[in-house]
């Protein structure tokens, strides 16, 4: 059964004052080729409202979650260390802005799909990387808040060893956000010389937990190459709305297995494969074509895409084709979030998906344009012009991050945050 209440609403982490560029991800190619350089968290933080706008012109829902209290200095009594005195690689993973990569915050299964009918998240562990492994006890408290309406369940992480990085491995197929869906999780076994982020055996039991059906319910493996080639997530690979995935050939161990168990599940799926002959697994990675959202409005499927997309020669031609022959995807829209991207991320990396009816959402967490003219007011006044990689010990520096904080969260009087 199909509810109109139900839309996608688009969660964009705002990326937080101490944004900077530690390069503290192997495997995420882009941060570590920056690692080192200078950030600028103010200009960083514009764009990514800048994108949330262009968002809400397109007609789209759209929500927000903030930025964790940094340096984190729970985590760091836990290891028996105050910032002053911690080391440089302490300070750096103390400091880390990485909860703005909000597709990570959590993997949610929307309420046709789960036998309770309600929406659930499971926040992500993120054991993986020690930057972001303390990061879901203040993602845990921020949903709790902004998902307490009984209509959701808000779950805490998968226990460790087992790694579970939300939804950038997942992905969701249905006839209508309001719809029962098909439900993927995606994971990885090897990358040569990088980890694989997604368990198996986290996403099955996140998949338990929610009460989906297993006969729609598929796990799929990535493949090595892409892991290989700067394919962190899923989702720099593969990206899927409503009745369409969009996906480089190379992303999938067996892609003609999961392309055939997909069919037999939703006979109505448009598959979208870019060959690798058009489009290198390099190139994808670089340009972050999957990496984008892909939204549905009137007029069509619309792919939201980085700058860098159209930079890229072979993709903006691959791209420009594709929309001339009346595929499913009819709309480009490209924005500009290359502070960001030098730090391993793009538009899908910053926002986390939810369907809900947006009367259920604290509205605190729910963004229109004259809810970001004040939030940009903030960041213009508070946010650091720029981060030197190898002055995050400054005291000074860490004083106006935590003002900056501080001063967001009694704005948007959401106080009880403020050391969560």
């Amino acid at each position: 059964m199909r509810s109109a209440n139900l839309v996608e609403i688009n969660f964009d982490g705002l990326i937080g004052p101490s944004h900077n560029y530690a390069g503290l991800s192997p495997g995420n190619l882009a941060a570590t080729r920056n690692a080192g350089a200078v950030a600028r968290p103010r200009a960083a933080a514009l764009q990514g409202i800048a994108k949330m706008r262009a968002n809400l012109d397109l007609g789209l829902v759209q929500g927000i979650l903030l930025p964790h209290p940094r340096p984190d200095h729970r985590w760091l009594d836990s290891l028996e260390t105050r910032y002053a005195d911690a080391p440089r690689h302490l300070q750096a993973q103390a400091m880390s802005a990485s909860a703005m990569w909000a597709a990570n915050a959590a993997t949610v299964s929307p309420a046709p799909d789960t036998a309770d009918g309600r929406c659930h998240l499971s926040v992500a562990n993120l054991g993986t990387m020690p930057h972001r492994s303390h990061e879901w006890p203040a993602t845990l408290a921020q949903l709790r808040i902004a998902f307490a309406d009984p209509a959701f369940a808000v779950h805490p992480p998968v226990p460790l060893p087992f790694g579970d990085e939300g939804a950038a491995n997942h992905m969701r197929l249905c006839e209508a956000h309001g719809a029962p869906g098909v439900e993927i999780f995606v994971y990885g076994e090897a990358g040569g010389p990088f980890p694989a982020r997604q368990h198996r055996e986290a996403s099955e039991a996140i998949a338990r937990r929610h009460g989906l059906d297993p006969a729609r319910t598929l796990f799929v493996r990535q493949s090595d190459a892409a892991i290989a080639a700067g394919a962190f997530h899923n989702d720099v690979v593969a990206v899927a709305n409503e009745t369409v995935l969009f996906t480089h050939e190379q992303a999938f161990a067996d892609a003609d297995r999961f392309y055939e168990d997909l069919r037999r599940l939703m006979p109505s799926v448009e598959i979208v494969e870019v060959p690798s002959a058009r489009v290198s697994l390099e190139d994808a990675v670089s340009s972050y074509l999957f990496n984008a959202q892909l939204v549905s409005r009137a007029a069509g499927m619309t792919l939201i895409l980085p700058e860098e997309a159209r930079s890229n020669a072979p993709v903006w031609r691959w791209l420009g084709e594709h929309v001339a022959g009346n595929g499913p995807i009819r709309a480009l829209e490209i924005v500009d979030v290359r502070e960001s991207m030098a730090n391993g991320g793009g538009p899908a990396c910053l926002r986390l998906r939810v369907v809900a009816d947006p009367r259920t959402v604290d509205p605190r967490f729910l963004v229109d344009h004259a809810s970001l003219d004040g939030i940009a007011g903030l960041v213009t006044e508070h946010w650091p012009e720029t981060i030197d990689a190898n002055a995050i010990g400054d005291a000074a520096l860490v004083a106006r991050i935590e003002a900056a904080h501080r001063a967001l969260l009694e704005a948007l009087d959401l106080v009880g945050l403020i050391d969560r």
